[in-house]
């Protein structure tokens, strides 16, 4: 389907990014993987161009030649997005490394897709302003990567998600022509909103070159509390009853015991004590600008979980126990990965039927033999479900989880929810679409991907 990359390809590609084009296997294995499992698949090439018009030239060439196309960020996802599967060229963001401007007067930044996200938040927030989406690898994710995906993180709760701030795209299509999907304007009813349909498609549309983000004020307050639960799906109870009552937290999470403690031992940090009993812990926090009001919020919270059986809650009175508090549930996917060999599936439901998925998350493990340690952004409904490997054979680790894990998904869409809040789709789940969407969409799903890329060379074999 693909055409392999000659020596003639070679020299053509140095031409238009001089000594930025890696043939040597020591580059083709770093961007071979990024942080889904333990799947490695060679490219032929890195190109790392620095320019739009480098990626033009490349993309037309690519397009004519038909050579497969990877864009590569800074490979920290989950769903193996940046996996090159056909081989082909691997193209790394990472020169596109710039934050253009900060808008004060519009609240807006403009900025290249090779930009940390911690960067840039950093950088915003000196001027007063905030960029909310905050993923677990903020410190090392990038902002395009984010875009691409369709990020969230602990701060969607209250603020949204990655496309809710996304005003406008420069992209370079697969054919190699460079086009701006919207305007850098709050609101646009103007055509279609191909803003919105390059947000996380995955970078199988299209090559993001330039990305406008609307900012919001800096919240200058917050407070923090961290709440032991003997049983967890009590836990998980009282997420749908906190909003109840009238309160929208800036970050609420679960988790597990073992996420905890695992954790802990990863980072070598039993600071925060966890009981034997302790069956799971809600993080929970709350901003904004007025300290009486947060005070209020946190007293409510606290009249909603006396109704449920918790141990004596945490509050972290200084910025050092905020930032260690942050730091452990920051670091749970790491230590997971860590300890064990496991598979992670993120599941999302609306927030009121997060306990009976915990319940069906439990049983289908108890019935297929394997192990859980969940977590995850529980006031979105969104469960990050790490299932271990443990002592289960290669057949039932290669051959029968994946009929446990259609069948958790099936479960996922029976509550309402999809097989992915916020990490993707790419590689791992494509064999589960067909759960979430009928034969139908799927099709209208394609003829999209047919539409901006008829010759299928941008990062093929994903989502579909």
């Amino acid at each position: 389907m693909f055409t392999p990359i000659s020596y003639e390809d070679i020299l053509y590609f140095k031409s238009i990014v001089n000594n930025r084009c890696f043939i040597d296997d020591e580059s083709k294995f770093i961007y071979s993987k990024d942080e889904t499992e333990d799947i490695s698949i060679l490219p032929e090439v890195v190109l790392k161009p620095e320019t739009t018009e480098e990626i033009a030239s490349i993309m037309r060439y690519c397009n004519k030649q038909k050579i497969a196309v990877t864009p590569s960020g800074a490979r920290t996802g989950l769903s193996g997005g940046a996996i090159p599967l056909h081989n082909g060229v691997a193209m790394s963001m990472e020169k596109f490394n710039r934050i253009l401007e900060i808008d004060e007067k519009n609240n807006q930044v403009i900025t290249e897709p090779g930009v940390i996200t911690q960067v840039l938040q950093d950088a915003v927030k000196e001027k007063g302003l905030f960029y909310p989406p905050d993923p677990a690898s903020k410190g090392s994710c990038f902002i395009g990567g984010n875009v691409s995906e369709n990020s969230g993180g602990p701060k969607a709760v209250k603020y949204g998600v990655t496309n809710e701030y996304v005003l406008n795209l420069e992209v370079v299509l697969p054919n190699g022509e460079i086009i701006w999907t919207g305007a850098n304007v709050l609101k646009n009813a103007t055509g279609y909103n191909l803003t919105q349909l390059i947000t996380g498609s995955e970078g199988t549309l299209a090559v993001i070159t330039k990305i406008v983000l609307k900012l919001i004020p800096h919240p200058t307050h917050d407070l923090l509390m961290l709440v032991p639960f003997y049983d967890a799906e009590k836990a998980c109870e009282a997420v749908s009853e906190i909003f109840r009552a009238g309160i929208t937290p800036s970050g609420l999470e679960f988790m597990e015991r073992d996420a905890l403690v695992w954790t802990q031992e990863f980072l070598n940090d039993t600071s925060i004590h966890v009981g034997e009993d302790h069956a799971a812990h809600l993080l929970i926090e709350v901003d904004g600008f007025n300290p009486d009001i947060l005070m209020n919020d946190c007293a409510k919270i606290t009249e909603v979980l006396e109704m449920f059986e918790t141990d004596e809650i945490l509050f972290a009175d200084s910025k050092a126990q905020k930032d260690t508090l942050w730091k452990l549930r920051r670091s749970v996917g790491e230590a997971v990965k860590g300890t064990s060999i496991y598979k992670e599936e993120d599941t999302v439901v609306p927030r009121f039927e997060l306990p009976t998925l915990l319940h069906h998350i439990k049983r289908i493990g108890t019935n297929y033999g394997f192990k859980s340690v969940c977590y995850g952004h529980a006031g979105d409904g969104n469960l990050h479900v790490n299932i271990i490997k443990g002592e289960l054979s290669n057949t039932q680790w290669n051959d029968e989880l994946p009929i446990a894990i259609r069948e958790l998904f099936q479960e996922v869409v029976k509550l309402g929810g999809t097989i992915s809040g916020e990490h993707g789709i790419g590689l791992v789940q494509k064999p589960y679409m067909d759960i979430a969407f009928s034969e139908t969409s799927l099709n209208l799903m394609r003829s999209i991907k047919s539409v901006f890329d008829p010759n299928g060379i941008l990062n093929p074999g994903k989502i579909f």
